[in-house]
């Protein structure tokens, strides 16, 4: 009876875990799948921290004056405090991709180190977040001179994985399998897409640019307005024949990226609605606010395990069972340079140590702007670029036979 109950508590014990094995896989660190997710949630943590430091570390000042390279507390708040946690965020990833990367199959030691261990790295990444507070205000600037090429690499690998994933489902659309399933779906996801543009277009010309004097906005709408006709245009060429799809998707991001550029400049510009700078928080504000950082972190989840799209040549192979199902150093990698762009979200892009933000604010200033527009613009070089490529290397390959 004593065996049966204590089978009957266990096979309990398993109902309430939903998968005694994959609990045991976790925990045993042989799920890589599931370690991102912590991995994530660390980051989110870092995040948060760091949003912490810039706008309510006043109260954390005694505690602050005790640390070394704080000096009385100064140097440890604002963006200086962004800076040292998101350096310190930056030596746990970079730490991970040098002890994970070139990890092929699953079961190795760096495999086991990757997706478990969790009692060390998180002690590991506690020392990490207090060290860089140890540091001279010197150092902590110049790792945010280098966070600003840091967060550039993770503005380029985000890039190309948002034109590869577009590329992607444009090919499984018009695959021979799929096409005539899907030509009607294409056709209206394609359609959505540029209506979605159009009217974003003009809620831009009617909230960032309400009078002819705001000659700026006027020209970073028109111009994106300009470069979604030109990537329609080169997509539908007869010899490039790229569809309508691919061009519909990257007009949304295109148009997304012109509006998060006239959104960040800063306050007191005429041709901006912004709220009164001496009224209180409003809830738009702050729902904003949570909504960009949590995109921060999506982004960077959704980015790291994408290191296919960065493969020169494309294997058709199929993985064997023993294969990592991701590649753990470009994940860590991607982290890491993730850590340097939610600093310089955080504080404007201005590494300043006298430079304040309003609270409830992200990625504000006129740095800012012009990040995003260089951005976007490298959008559509690249994604030109690669519908045009393929013509031009077979022409190549035409004129040397």
């Amino acid at each position: 009876m004593e065996n049966g109950a204590n089978s009957n508590t266990g096979n309990e014990s398993c109902t309430i875990l939903k998968d005694c094995s994959w609990f045991s896989q976790f925990r045993n660190a042989s799920n890589p799948w599931m370690a991102r997710y912590v991995y994530g949630l660390i980051f989110l943590v870092a995040n948060l921290l760091a949003w912490a430091a810039r706008d309510y570390a006043r109260g954390a000042l005694i505690e602050m004056e005790r640390l070394e390279g704080c000096d009385g507390g100064r140097d440890c708040l604002g963006a200086e405090g962004v800076l040292r946690v998101s350096f310190g965020c930056f030596i746990f990833f970079i730490t991970m991709f040098f002890s994970t990367a070139g990890t092929c199959k699953l079961k190795e030691p760096r495999d086991s180190w990757h997706s478990g261990w969790w009692t060390v790295k998180l002690v590991l990444w506690a020392v990490m977040a207090i060290f860089p507070f140890l540091l001279p205000s010197g150092l902590i600037q110049l790792y945010g001179e280098i966070a600003h090429f840091g967060a550039g690499v993770f503005l380029l690998i985000q890039l190309v994985s948002i034109i590869s994933f577009i590329t992607w489902l444009n090919d499984w659309c018009v695959s021979e399998k799929y096409a005539d399933r899907c030509q009607i779906h294409v056709l209206l996801f394609a359609t959505t897409a540029y209506v979605i543009c159009l009217v974003g277009i003009i809620l831009m010309y009617i909230w960032y640019a309400p009078q002819p004097s705001c000659l700026l906005n006027i020209f970073f709408i028109t111009w994106t307005l300009v470069l979604l006709q030109l990537m329609t245009n080169v997509s539908l060429h007869p010899k490039v024949n790229g569809g309508i799809l691919t061009p519909g998707l990257m007009g949304l991001y295109v148009v997304f990226l012109c509006w998060c550029a006239v959104r960040s400049e800063p306050d007191g510009e005429n041709c901006v609605r912004k709220s009164d700078p001496t009224a209180k928080t409003d809830w738009l504000s702050i729902i904003s606010f949570i909504v960009g950082i949590l995109a921060i972190v999506i982004a960077t989840f959704s980015t790291g395990i994408d290191s296919k799209c960065f493969q020169f040549k494309k294997d058709d192979t199929p993985p064997a069972e023993d294969d990592v199902p991701y590649g753990y150093g470009f994940f860590h990698l991607v982290f890491a340079t993730g850590a340097m762009y939610f600093a310089m979200l955080l504080i404007g892009w201005n590494t300043n140590s006298h430079h304040v933000m309003r609270k409830w604010t992200i990625d504000v200033g006129w740095t800012s702007t012009w990040v995003r527009i260089v951005n976007e613009w490298l959008a559509v070089c690249v994604y030109l670029w690669m519908l045009v490529a393929p013509i031009i290397w077979k022409s190549r390959q035409a004129n040397a036979t």
